[in-house]
């Protein structure tokens, strides 16, 4: 044999394994990174408003939120796209006009975005919930109104 023949008959062998092996080091390296579970994936807030990224350097604030029964927000709404899971108890919104929506433990949502609102843990225990705000340096994450401006509690008339 021929050095050339020798070149081609060793890419030859060479292309068959790799080939050969390809499908088997696909499976394994997707094997080795865990199974997602989506929460939630959607270009709308819970009351179907799309939602848009606020100008600014991006900036992602997450937080964990813990109620008291029967504490309640108060009303206020978001200059930001939020994702919140409930990891305990759980939380009635009020959403004005659009109603009211009760969330408990293991349910995620995408909240309402420049809609005012005001959640009440409902429940008997506390509430937990983690906040993940994608905001920027420019917005701010959550604007309370004055809870002095409606003495009934349910904020000023927009």
């Amino acid at each position: 044999m021929t050095f050339s023949t020798k070149t081609t008959l060793f890419a030859k062998k060479t292309l068959a394994a790799l080939l050969l092996l390809s499908p088997l080091a696909t499976p394994l390296a997707a094997q080795d990174y865990p199974p997602l579970d989506v929460l939630v994936s959607s270009s709308e807030t819970v009351l179907g408003q799309p939602f848009a990224y606020p100008e600014g350097t991006a900036k992602i604030t997450s937080a964990i939120v813990t109620m008291q029964p029967r504490q309640s927000t108060g009303w206020h709404e978001h200059e930001v796209p939020l994702f919140a899971y409930i990891l305990e108890g759980e939380i009635t919104v009020d959403y004005g006009p659009e109603g009211t929506r009760r969330y408990r433990a293991g349910d995620s949502v995408i909240e309402a975005f420049g809609s005012r609102h005001n959640g009440t843990n409902t429940g008997t225990g506390i509430m937990r919930l983690l906040a993940v705000f994608a905001g920027s340096d420019t917005a701010q994450n959550t604007i309370s109104e004055d809870k002095d401006a409606d003495p009934g509690g349910q904020g000023p008339k927009r």
